[in-house]
């Protein structure tokens, strides 16, 4: 059936998107009770840092390795910050070691040191955990927890301790510690903050390798995923084009399908969208755009400037590349749609009707906007 090959087809290209995303690693240290857990399913969108203890990064390690998606998040169990900070150094040391000549998606590539910011004290060992981790080459960020702050600023307390932090001069980015608030306390009125700036600090210092699996897996900068998914179809368009520099009939445009799921399952992960529900969202909207595996865009290549003039109803380079970006922004708009609960809760059953109806119109208008920019 036209489904059961859409999805096998759509989970092919599915996984080896994931592959290719790779995974951001974070490492976060703190002392106990200063939110950690906060902070991470804050700026991640999830309980991640409730998912479990994760796998032992080596044997016999205290240090945990959680996998969630494109994030993956190492953390200590059963060790103190203050008092067992040579061994979890030791062991950090040792997996670092381990996973240097291993792929990138399987280093560390930046540390959080959280200091909650009422504590009113930065004691000597937390600057020297600091400047250990530094020395294993790994880029550190100080965040300041639990900040209140008001119409006049932050708490003076919290402020007094960011500026002893800073002139200890540690090798941390940006030279000085982020103060914010993760979780908004609906009791006092105070409200979240701080964290986009703790993430943008993040991607300036990840590699550029990971910044993918980091812009899908943080929830706090939705502009960062349009981006992304913008980059993903312009990507996909020009694939298209090159695929159909020599002009190809409809009946060969299968051709064309791997290029278009690839960039529509990438674009899933970018919203975090799981594979079953994506592979619903996926056969919802390319009902009018696919059958049996083949593109029938007969009706629809009627609004692509010089499409109903090809002889022999052929796919050039232009018309495969206007589709296939038209596809994009219209599944753009599907999924993030999908992710503020439009189509349905997740876990609930989809609205299918609504979810091609999305599609659609979306494809038609901007295949209609492609048509006017190049009349």
């Amino acid at each position: 059936m036209a489904n059961d090959w859409l999805k096998d087809s759509f989970r092919h290209e599915y996984d080896q998107q994931s592959e290719a995303m790779g995974r951001f690693n974070l490492a976060v240290f703190g002392k106990t009770g200063v939110g950690k857990s906060t902070l991470v399913n804050a700026i991640f969108g999830e309980d991640v840092a409730k998912v479990g203890i994760g796998e032992p990064v080596t044997q016999g390690s205290h240090l945990y390795l959680d996998k969630v998606g494109s994030l993956g998040i190492v953390d200590t169990q059963g060790l103190e910050m203050g008092v067992d900070d040579k061994k979890i150094i030791d062991e950090l040391q040792k997996m670092i070691n381990r996973t240097r000549k291993m792929p990138l998606s399987e280093q560390v590539h930046v540390a959080w040191y959280c200091v909650r910011g009422m504590d009113r004290r930065f004691e000597d060992t937390e600057a020297e955990f600091v400047r250990a981790l530094d020395e294993l080459g790994l880029p550190v960020v100080i965040v300041m927890t639990q900040v209140p702050r008001n119409e006049s600023g932050f708490h003076p307390d919290a402020v007094a301790l960011a500026e002893l932090v800073r002139q200890r001069h540690l090798p941390v980015v940006p030279g000085s510690p982020f103060l914010t608030y993760a979780k908004a306390d609906t009791f006092t009125g105070q409200r979240a903050y701080g964290l986009r700036e703790v993430l943008d600090a993040t991607f300036r210092v990840a590699p550029e390798g990971v910044h993918g699996a980091l812009v899908a897996a943080q929830e706090v900068d939705h502009a960062r995923k349009a981006t992304e998914a913008q980059r993903v179809i312009a990507a996909a368009a020009s694939s298209a084009a090159a695929s159909a520099a020599v002009p190809v009939p409809f009946s060969d445009a299968v051709m064309l399908v791997p290029i278009q799921l690839g960039m529509m399952a990438k674009i899933a992960q970018l919203y975090k969208i799981k594979f079953d529900r994506a592979a619903l969202l996926a056969i919802a909207s390319t009902t009018a755009a696919t059958q049996a595996g083949r593109a029938t865009a007969t009706g629809l290549l009627k609004l692509i400037p010089g499409a109903g003039t090809i002889a022999g109803g052929l796919i050039g380079a232009g018309v495969a590349s206007t589709y296939t970006y038209a596809m994009g922004q219209a599944w753009l708009a599907v999924c993030q749609r999908a992710v503020t609960g439009s189509f349905g809760k997740v876990g609930d059953a989809l609205d299918t009707e609504a979810v091609r109806e999305a599609f659609t119109t979306e494809l038609k208008n901007r295949l209609k906007l492609c048509g006017q920019k190049s009349a």
